[in-house]
């Protein structure tokens, strides 16, 4: 049986690496579907709304899908889901403006979210704290005003300090269609729908990418906020924007070498897990680096990389 419901969380908590398939343009959300990525060989699957779809209706009828096709081989209820959701993360108000973005993904049961084109830690803390239950404290800014004194008029919508996030702004309601797909009743779900590793029983994984120069500028403030479980660089977005029309290969020319060294640290510093695509040729060698989140749709690469790190958990 399963420790937790989220199996990435699960994985990254034993510093093993973890393996995703699912295209960037969008998926097929039928029930069907879900259905047959119930026994995926990655660890979740990526659902790309960035440039997909952003279709709810379907999205439900995937997670029910997953469901209704019984636990994985893991013990999970089904494997992890994580949306690349359609808002830029370039400041705090764009991510406010859309936060309803994040409130309609959840309240489809999925596991996580990645927030593309992050550019400052100001749209990531509107991000962390558009996913969170108010009820849900840790890492909130102690001096912000009390639920008490806000019924008073006090503004609970001050900015935190440095290191601190604000109260969060998700509401109740999606726990009615959330929850069953996370196989919890509705009170759990609650307590439990909170950002890893935050919040150490938290089941939700929340992920950033940093593909603009402003992103990497910003990079050790970004992967400092509290509530991140994952961070990476953007090299199609971010070669782009330093001109390149084709999407350099590893190696990358020195530039982005360098910005993907500085992100690495960023996250190796902060506890966030890095990342990156990788290959059966390169999977050992960037497990070595620090790498732990594995794009690339390799099942040989993932089988390679569970192997040298010894993984226990069936898939």
């Amino acid at each position: 049986m399963a420790e937790r419901i989220n199996r990435c969380i699960e994985l990254l908590a034993l510093d093993q690496a973890i393996y995703y398939e699912g295209p960037h343009s969008g998926h097929v959300l039928t029930h069907a579907q879900g259905a047959a990525d119930a026994a995926t060989w990655a660890d979740y699957m990526n659902v790309g709304m960035e440039h997909g779809s952003f279709d709810m209706a379907g999205l439900g009828e995937y997670m029910r899908g997953m469901v209704d096709a019984g636990q994985t081989r893991s013990g999970h209820p089904t494997p992890t889901v994580i949306i690349e959701a359609p808002v830029n993360g370039i400041d705090a108000a764009h991510v406010r403006y859309n936060a309803w973005q994040f409130r309609q993904l959840l309240a489809r049961g999925v596991h996580g979210i990645l927030l593309c084109q992050t550019e400052n830690a100001d749209a990531v803390r509107a991000f962390v704290e558009s996913c969170r239950y108010p009820h849900n404290t840790i890492g909130v800014d102690p001096a912000l005003p009390t639920p008490m004194a806000r019924l008073k008029g006090a503004n609970g919508r001050a900015d935190a300090a440095v290191g601190h996030l604000g109260v969060g702004t998700r509401g109740r309601g999606a726990e009615t269609t959330a929850a069953p797909v996370w196989g919890l009743s509705a009170e759990d779900y609650m307590a439990r729908c909170d950002p890893w590793p935050l919040n150490p029983i938290g089941e939700l994984l929340l992920g950033v990418k940093l593909e603009s120069p402003e992103g990497i500028a910003n990079c050790e403030e970004i992967c400092a906020v509290p509530g991140l479980g994952f961070a990476e660089i953007g090299p199609g977005d971010l070669s782009l924007s330093l001109g390149y029309r084709t999407v350099p290969r590893e190696p990358f020319p020195p530039e982005m070498r360098e910005a993907r060294e500085r992100v690495l640290a960023a996250c190796r510093n902060n506890g966030v897990a890095f990342l990156q695509s990788c290959s059966p040729d390169d999977v050992i060698a960037k497990i070595d680096q620090g790498v732990r989140v594995f794009a690339g749709h390799s099942e040989p690469a993932a089988k390679k990389g569970r192997a040298y790190q010894k993984r226990k958990m069936p898939v």
